[in-house]
């Protein structure tokens, strides 16, 4: 049942049409999601919002390409959870090399391995009770939820087990390790610094410094051309 519409919702455009419909009007460029017979539209998200998104997409992605894992993705990018499932747009999410058949051009056609989403005023609701039931009954196998809201900025990292999802543990030096992403973490610090830190930094602390600059090392002597799957690194555990 809808209730009043709250003013945090104020920011949402909601249309009625099926999902055949909502895929003949959309464009690459729509950031819409498809739920129940009703579409979603979103309006531009605030800067702080932004500024999570990239830096948290950047630095998956530079982890993701360095020991080739898969692929990430980022809104928008539809993820269409099962024939009669919803249709979703994650600020980003990662899909694993074994589940690549899941990617075509135009969505992700299933769960993601790990999705994560940057909480803005309108979406907390959605993005902590809707989507996280939808991602846990689809088998998204790891959820994050970063609050980008003024004076929350706080994390909730959620794993799949036996279907249903348990909270990730962060560490007594706030430190998050991915279940999903071997030898991936994240320094709760950085996402509630009021200033972003340096994502190449960050991935550079991530992975070490000696065994990136080996790495770049080995790349810049095989030149631009060569098999992309050779000599690939082995995530640290």
């Amino acid at each position: 049942m809808r209730g009043t519409r709250t003013p945090a919702q104020e920011g949402v455009r909601r249309l009625r049409m099926s999902y055949e419909e909502f895929l003949a009007w959309s464009g690459e460029d729509t950031h819409a999601e498809w739920e129940d017979g009703e579409v979603i539209v979103f309006m531009p998200p605030k800067d702080r919002h932004q500024d999570l998104v990239r830096f948290l997409a950047v630095l998956m992605d530079l982890f993701v390409q360095f020991y080739r894992l898969g692929t990430v993705r980022f809104a928008p990018f539809e993820m269409k959870l099962g024939p009669d499932g919803p249709s979703r747009e994650p600020d980003i999410l990662f899909v694993a090399a074994e589940h690549a058949g899941r990617l075509t051009e135009e969505r992700l056609e299933g769960p993601a391995d790990l999705v994560v989403e940057v909480v803005s005023e309108e979406s907390a609701a959605r993005d902590r009770v809707t989507k996280f039931h939808e991602y846990q009954q689809a088998g998204v196998r790891e959820y994050w939820v970063i609050d980008s809201r003024p004076g929350r900025h706080d994390a909730h990292f959620w794993v799949l087990e036996e279907g249903s999802y348990r909270p990730g543990h962060v560490d007594q030096n706030g430190l998050y390790r991915s279940a999903v992403l071997p030898g991936f973490w994240l320094r709760l610090q950085w996402l509630q610094a009021e200033q972003l830190p340096d994502t190449l930094a960050c991935f550079a602390e991530i992975v070490g410094p000696d065994r990136l600059v080996e790495a770049l090392q080995r790349l810049a002597a095989r030149g631009p051309v060569g098999d992309s799957g050779a000599n690939a690194e082995t995530p640290p555990t």
